[in-house]
């Protein structure tokens, strides 16, 4: 079978993760990793040995490539060339006669298998593996039906792709049969060679090709696995992310998340806005202490509770404290804990209770007054972490016009600039004002602040930041 032609270029191992660079102009060598003395490279005058000189000088870091040959050939019948690589560095050749003694030369250096197919399976001989009677369904039985030809012909390729998922594989048959070749390129070979067609010059560029297009492969089946995740991404996120129930009610709804860790979905934040049947609407925003996954999933929990807990008719302290029994009982170690800032709207949108675990305050802002924090002394302990605790409920008066800010810590918990000094309640009331006076209001707003609070923290917060806003307007 003629054999593509690859660009002509060495291919790294440190580019497809099967190896670490080698130093400039060396490549590993054998005693670098197992060996069997009467396998090597040295045993056999045809193969290549680590000190063969190069004839030009290699790329700095570009390691050598490593061949593994696998096949049974006592009477070394099968004889690999002099190989070189595309930069005339010599290809180093490791030998064994086994699948046992293949698991044992296979290390990172190894970029290329040659397997003979005609080789049995680990642990079977020839005959076992062409045997009638074998119903073990092992690779090879009867019942393979994958493979339409002799049942066992293929079983030992599949256990070297098993053996070596990162490596290239190049299957060795028998001169004429094309076929069995085809076959184990379907099964996962990178290309087939018939076994009295070895020449250096066809068996290197084979090897370079075989391990190129591994390496492109393995690229294109992540580039593919990340464009399917993103996807699933996108469809959890909506489905945890809450829609506000807001339909009837003339408030508008305005929210910014944004996770703490790195490629998260979610934090440990939550919110959810609804309005239930009376008029009222209800608002809640939440942080679990804590950035991980647990965390993020606690979080989930307690908004979906709150929300069913709302729409049953629960409000203020009979809530939390319900709310405090799900924590209890969902949370993974006593230890962990969440603050909760919880506001319900009359229906004439003028006045609102205020319910405050652990949380910051909210922030308010109305027509000709500078925006300040709703009162916070009456703010209870956080949820979880005080059995049987209550969390009364202030009223407060918001007037006709206004627009009401609830925010998690990670929002004030920022540093300004390299030192220690923390945004705070404080600076984030001033920063607001300011963007305020500059005409920000809903999305604008919250995209404003939240970027301001980056930057000034110098780069990413590593806290979650949850805002959500709901204005009134006459």
């Amino acid at each position: 079978m003629p054999v593509p032609v690859p660009r002509q270029r060495a291919i790294p191992a440190v580019e497809s993760g099967q190896a670490p660079a080698a130093p400039s102009g060396s490549g590993p060598s054998m005693e670098e990793g197992p060996r069997t003395p009467d396998t090597t490279t040295a045993a056999r005058p045809q193969a290549l040995t680590p000190d063969t000189p190069a004839s030009k000088t290699p790329a700095p870091n570009t390691p050598h490539l490593t061949l593994l040959l696998i096949e049974d050939d006592p009477g070394g019948a099968t004889v690999v060339p002099e190989l070189r690589d595309a930069a005339d560095r010599p290809i180093r050749v490791r030998n064994a006669r086994n699948l046992t003694e293949a698991a044992r030369l296979l290390t990172d250096d190894v970029h290329c298998i040659l397997l003979d197919l005609a080789l049995p399976a680990r642990g079977r001989s020839g005959a076992d593996a062409d045997s009638p009677d074998n119903t073990s369904g092992e690779p090879g039985t009867p019942d393979d039906a994958d493979n339409p030809r002799k049942p066992d012909e293929l079983g030992v390729l599949r256990e070297v792709l098993e053996l070596a998922p990162r490596q290239a594989v190049l299957a060795l048959t028998a001169s004429g049969d094309a076929e069995r070749g085809a076959e184990a390129v379907r099964v996962g070979a990178q290309d087939y060679l018939f076994r009295d067609e070895l020449d250096a010059r066809l068996l290197s560029r084979a090897i370079r090709y075989a391990v190129e297009r591994k390496r492109s492969d393995t690229a294109e089946r992540r580039l593919a696995e990340g464009r399917v995740r993103a996807q699933e991404n996108r469809r959890l996120e909506r489905g945890l992310l809450p829609t506000p129930l807001l339909d009837g009610s003339p408030l508008r709804f305005a929210a910014r998340y944004r996770p703490g860790r790195s490629r998260a979905l979610l934090g440990g934040d939550f919110y959810d806005v609804v309005r239930t049947p009376d008029g009222t609407v209800h608002a809640m925003i939440g942080d679990v202490c804590g950035h991980g996954p647990d965390e993020a999933a606690l979080g989930v929990e307690l908004r979906i509770a709150w929300r069913a807990l709302t729409l049953a008719g629960l409000c203020g302290d009979e809530l939390l404290g319900t709310l405090q029994q799900v924590l209890e009982h969902e949370r993974s170690d006593d230890e962990i804990f969440a603050t909760l800032c919880a506001v319900d709207i009359a229906p004439d949108g003028r006045r609102a209770g205020l319910c405050l675990a652990g949380h910051p305050s909210p922030l308010v802002a109305r027509p000709g007054r500078p925006a300040q924090l709703l009162p916070y002394d009456n703010n209870g302990p956080a949820l979880g972490l005080l059995p049987g605790a209550r969390w009364p409920r202030t009223q407060v008066e918001l007037g006709a016009e206004w627009s009401l800010m609830l925010y998690t810590d990670g929002l004030i918990e920022g540093r300004i600039g390299a030192g220690l000094e923390r945004l705070g309640q404080d600076g984030m009331v001033e920063m607001v004002r300011r963007q305020l006076a500059e005409g920000l209001s809903g999305e604008a707003l919250l995209r404003a602040a939240v970027n301001e609070v980056r930057d000034l923290n110098g780069g990413e917060l590593t806290d979650d930041v949850a805002v959500l806003l709901l204005d009134r307007t006459p």
